[in-house]
């Protein structure tokens, strides 16, 4: 734990060796440990990792959260009866601020050896449940980015306390591991579970995805297969600045190289960027927003290169996931944890953040190849299915409730 937090860490309750008799406790009567997973909501995109952990051999788990986000944004999931989900609603207080009840009461229920909470830094009733549980004894996990950069001013005071509370990490990649221990934390403490998507339907449609079937759609969107595509699975908002994307094809096409845009999603940046396609005579096909996985995978596998001009989150593992390579900006600082799939030159490349310029040249030479080659489609597809996918979160997870140590050395 870092040194500095220690006040904090007496004030919770910490006592490394009582967590390790409650974990001999329960492997001496040979019974699987109880968890509880704490969520403000469950999006779509991870029902695949809630169901597969329901379905454990190891664990007992049991799922709290609303049954809709609270900012009404992204589609909730729908689990099968296999999942113990216990409903716990949300309320959005002011700007990112939210409250949930149940974050509080469920973390201090009893019958349970381990809590695992989303870690978000502004939401209250998460400082307060994991307190109380470190209080009552129990193990608290955080499950969620973790540190992005490293802490620094007032911000960076307020998210060293926070990130003290639990007794372990479940960071969806290396960088917070590696900001973590350079702030103190116990590198085996720090479980790098990496984040997912449905990936066993994704490599089902990736089989049945023919190059006539995607010839077609190509053909269907801009009336040719020849055009080189520009992908971007996202929320059409500001924050992912595909303005920029729009600028720096219209460099392209200065220098005679002429590409389609393919943006699938919907939200408010939907009409200026509409205006602007418009304005400079870019082909744009706006698909909308959809979670129908078949087309998405038709749209993205139909495309040279998927461009996150913003932070790339889950859009660089949907779009490798079908062996297409990612653009994205190189201030990490700034950056999701899917960043860390992007190798450049094999499964993508970075541009200078904020440069119009550097996003073009950044673009061309996946732009100038009829399509990804096998060797960049065999790295996109081979990174998803080593490291971000179901299976090996589960693992990660699994061994994390266990109290084993973490082992995401990547070789």
């Amino acid at each position: 734990m870092p040194a500095d937090n220690s006040r904090l860490v007496q004030l919770v309750g910490s006592n490394v060796m009582q967590e390790k008799n409650q974990t001999l406790e329960r492997k001496k009567h040979d019974r699987k440990p109880r968890v509880v997973v704490i969520y403000h909501f469950y999006p779509h995109y991870r029902k695949p990792i809630v169901e597969a952990l329901a379905r454990s051999e190891s664990v007992d788990f049991t799922f709290v959260g609303d049954d809709h986000e609270y900012l009404n944004s992204i589609q909730p999931s729908k689990f099968t009866d296999t999942v113990k989900f216990r409903l716990a609603r949300t309320h959005r207080l002011i700007g990112p601020f939210m409250w949930q009840w149940g974050a509080i009461t469920w973390a201090i229920r009893p019958g349970f050896d381990i809590v695992i909470m989303h870690s978000v830094a502004h939401w209250p009733c998460t400082w307060i449940g994991a307190i109380l549980a470190r209080l009552l004894g129990r193990e608290v996990m955080f499950w969620g980015h973790g540190y992005l950069y490293e802490p620094k001013g007032l911000k960076g005071v307020v998210r060293r306390a926070f990130y003290a509370l639990p007794t372990s990490h479940l960071f969806y990649g290396r960088t917070s591991k590696a900001i973590a221990i350079n702030n103190g934390w116990e590198p085996e403490r720090l479980h790098v579970i990496y984040n997912s998507l449905d990936t066993e339907a994704q490599a089902q449609i990736l089989a049945r995805l023919t190059p006539e079937r995607i010839s077609g759609v190509r053909k269907a969107i801009f009336g040719t297969d020849a055009m080189p595509l520009v992908c971007c699975t996202s929320r059409l908002i500001q924050v992912r600045r595909l303005d920029l994307l729009v600028e720096a094809m219209g460099i392209l096409r200065k220098r005679g190289l002429e590409a389609g845009l393919v943006l699938v999603g919907g939200g408010p940046e939907r009409a200026k960027l509409e205006s602007m396609a418009r304005e400079s005579g870019l082909p744009v096909h706006f698909e909308g927003e959809t979670y129908d996985e078949e087309r998405i995978a038709e749209l993205v596998s139909a495309c040279n290169v998927t461009v996150a001009p913003g932070k790339v989150g889950l859009t660089a593992i949907h779009s490798m996931a079908y062996g297409v390579p990612v653009v994205t900006h190189d201030d990490y600082a700034d950056q999701m944890p899917e960043f860390e799939a992007v190798i450049p030159g094999k499964t993508g490349s970075f541009f200078k953040h904020g440069s119009v310029g550097s996003l073009a040249d950044a673009m061309e030479p996946w732009l100038r190849s009829r399509a990804p080659d096998a060797a960049v489609r065999d790295a996109c597809i081979g990174i998803v299915r080593r490291f971000w996918n179901v299976n090996y979160q589960q693992r990660a997870i699994e061994r994390a409730v266990l109290g084993l140590p973490a082992d995401d050395i990547q070789t």
